[in-house]
């Protein structure tokens, strides 16, 4: 399936980064609690809107890589949502993490996003391919105003999905852009 392919190539890119990113600085993003992830994400989605909007840019920072910063902090806030859940349970989870278990946390988030996108995709019939660069921003603008309701109820819902679901959804939203942008400029 191409949008298979396609997302193994964006997340091949962002794991890249992340790995990257991890031999630089550690892994100091286990110190943010999940409200700071959310606000880190709210930051790179309000960007992408305003440069949407305004048609200007003063900084060089690319769309693309503020697309790839939402996919990798939304898979750090995963990692640390599963992390929290186990910790004292299974194994105590200290804030420095080898790159090895980095990357296999990493992995596992992907896959799970990855089979949860091949699901939606059969359902929907990729509609996201018939939808507008700028809806994706809204869309995940949307889940992270409804990251930070669950957050401010202390991760209680009584009929919505959680804080993971919102997340994945966010990844695959962040995916979806990018694909239609490398389409874009392969039309050109």
């Amino acid at each position: 399936m191409k949008t298979l392919a396609q997302y193994d190539a964006v997340m091949a890119k962002c794991k890249e980064i992340f790995l990257k990113k991890t031999r630089d600085y550690g892994t100091a993003w286990r110190i943010l609690r999940p409200t700071s992830l959310t606000d880190q994400l709210y930051i790179k989605a309000k960007r992408i809107r305003n440069l949407e909007e305004t048609k200007t840019q003063k900084i060089a920072d690319s769309i693309d890589s503020e697309y790839q910063g939402i996919i990798n902090y939304a898979i750090m806030a995963l990692i640390q949502l599963e992390l929290n859940k186990n910790a004292g349970l299974n194994e105590e989870v200290g804030l420095e993490l080898e790159i090895q278990k980095v990357e296999t946390l990493y992995d596992e988030q992907t896959q799970i996003i990855r089979d949860l996108l091949a699901l939606k995709n059969h359902d929907y019939g990729e509609a996201w391919r018939d939808m507008r660069m700028s809806s994706f921003t809204d869309m995940i603008l949307m889940k992270l105003l409804r990251i930070k309701q669950i957050e401010e109820n202390e991760g209680q819902t009584l009929i919505s999905e959680g804080l993971d679901a919102n997340y994945q959804d966010i990844v695959n939203y962040a995916v979806f852009a990018l694909i239609k942008k490398v389409e874009e400029v392969e039309k050109v």
